[in-house]
């Protein structure tokens, strides 16, 4: 359990002076930190605020005894303590829930939503801890990762009468689906400016097999996707990896302040997938190709193998959440078609292709994943968003704007485009499975960059292989001839 937490005193000032100044009688949002269980520390580097939803309404709101909604702090009647104890406090969960989700894409390795905060009274917090306690969990579900094994998230209480902060540990049921709050020792210190940061360059080269129909459960391409995803996740768990060029065993590897290079030992390529599997069994082959460039934030007090851990969250993290917003585009796209009475042939094949029947699919098709870029955010910190191939760096404006409530930088210089092609999937079902399982270089859709992506697997062209075999042959042939005529001699 994490028995202390130490919040940024610079951000969590401009926090303080900023609901101090507003008029508001409650705000909600979310707690970006990060949660060390080996330590039984947290650490909380900002606080978001929930923006409005698509109506205007605020996410968090007092309803006073009578049923109204209370505009300001500063219009509660004097003589009505009473009504005030009556007073409720309204969340829109789905909204914070969704707040969560999206914010959650846009960290990077070391951080994470880890609790919600709330500004409201002494007295209507105390009303409200079941409703904001279910809060938290639902923020949690909404923002979980795979490789998180902290059962546990923070509720920030900001009180404005009087003016104090106090943190509360919310520890969750092995299910997720309930909660019991305990006090937490909160204080303020520098903790942004000592941030050691980790950067690595994944490059990966995955096939799944897309086999007949067998009664499995993972016939749809996203599924099938999200499956080697995890299986990725798996491979990466266990690797070693270089830091700065020296090898990281344990953490005794002393690192100085600042930047540094991680690089992953991945074991050579097996072929396992066509060791499993035949030519009648299989219709054809799922590849994932490309390159993750990977982002990862340490404190001070944190060991060097947690950096390690972070950067494997990330690299899946983040395929993940470019699946889920391909994912999201696509039911987007079909909804606006079903609504405007048109056919289901206007859609293209990146608009569908995350929902077709991997067994009933009978061409090969091709996407590209959206591509990560890299915005300032605090202190020399980054945070992340992802572009389609046909979108501009003026999509974030708005993300980072209303989801991080973080000023856009005006110099397009400073927002950092490492990938200079996004990591790209085919679906190949038109060839059979030997041939695509073997081929580096078959044709692809030239609107995508799948054809230009990085290659980084062992397996080699079909032509080549060939020549490898006849070449064998010849040599076995010529070593029988003179065998034969040095042993009549």
């Amino acid at each position: 359990m994490v028995k202390s937490v130490i919040g940024d005193e610079n951000q969590l000032k401009l926090v303080e002076d900023r609901l101090t100044r507003s008029a508001v009688p409650s705000q909600i949002g979310l707690v970006i930190g990060k949660l060390n269980s080996k330590l039984d520390r947290g650490f909380v580097y900002d606080l978001v605020p929930t923006p409005p939803n698509d109506a205007g309404e605020q996410p968090c709101s007092v309803i006073d005894g009578a049923g109204a909604v209370s505009k300001s702090k500063k219009k509660v009647p004097s003589k009505a303590k009473s009504q005030s104890e009556s007073s409720s406090l309204f969340i829109d969960h789905d909204w914070v829930f969704e707040h969560a989700r999206q914010v959650s894409r846009m960290l990077l390795g070391g951080m994470k939503v880890v609790g919600i905060y709330i500004w409201v009274s002494e007295s209507l917090f105390k009303n409200s801890t079941i409703t904001l306690c279910q809060t938290v969990i639902g923020v949690e579900q909404a923002a979980s990762t795979m490789m998180d094994d902290v059962n546990e998230r923070l509720l920030l209480h900001i009180s404005y009468s009087p003016l104090r902060w106090t943190c509360r540990n919310c520890s969750l049921s092995a299910n997720n689906t309930s909660g019991s709050l305990w006090p937490s020792d909160f204080k303020t210190g520098k903790i942004l400016g000592s941030l050691q940061t980790f950067r690595c360059m994944h490059n990966f080269d995955l096939r799944l097999p897309i086999p007949r129909d067998d009664g499995s459960d993972i016939k749809i391409f996203s599924d099938a996707l999200r499956n080697e995803i995890m299986v990725c996740a798996k491979e990466l768990k266990g690797v070693k990896a270089l830091i700065d060029g020296k090898l990281v065993a344990g953490d005794d590897l002393s690192l100085s302040d600042g930047f540094h290079e991680v690089d992953f030992l991945l074991p050579f390529m097996q072929d396992k997938y066509l060791e499993a599997c035949n030519q009648k069994e299989v219709l054809g082959v799922l590849l994932l190709r490309g390159s993750v460039c990977s982002l990862s934030y340490l404190n001070s007090k944190e060991p060097v193998s947690q950096a390690l851990v972070d950067i494997k969250e990330d690299i899946i993290r983040s395929l993940l959440s470019r699946l889920d917003i391909m994912c999201d585009e696509a039911e987007r796209d079909v909804e606006s078609v079903t609504g405007g009475d048109q056919g289901a042939n206007s859609l293209s094949s990146e608009e569908c292709i995350a929902n077709f029947d991997l067994q009933a699919q009978r061409k090969q098709c091709s996407l590209s994943f959206p591509r990560r870029v890299f915005v300032p955010w605090l202190e020399g910190a980054y945070i992340c968003d992802y572009i389609q191939s046909k979108e501009t760096l003026e999509v974030l404006k708005d993300h980072c704007v209303e989801l991080m409530s973080v000023e856009f930088p005006t110099d397009s210089s400073e927002i950092l485009e490492p990938e200079s092609e996004a990591p790209a999937v085919t679906a190949s079902t038109g060839k059979t499975f030997w041939n695509v399982a073997t081929d580096h270089s078959s044709p692809v859709d030239p609107r995508t960059s799948v054809s230009k992506t990085r290659k980084t697997g062992n397996g080699r062209p079909a032509k080549t292989a060939d020549f490898v075999v006849l070449f064998a042959i010849f040599f076995l042939l010529v070593a029988v001839v003179v065998f034969n005529i040095t042993g009549k001699m």
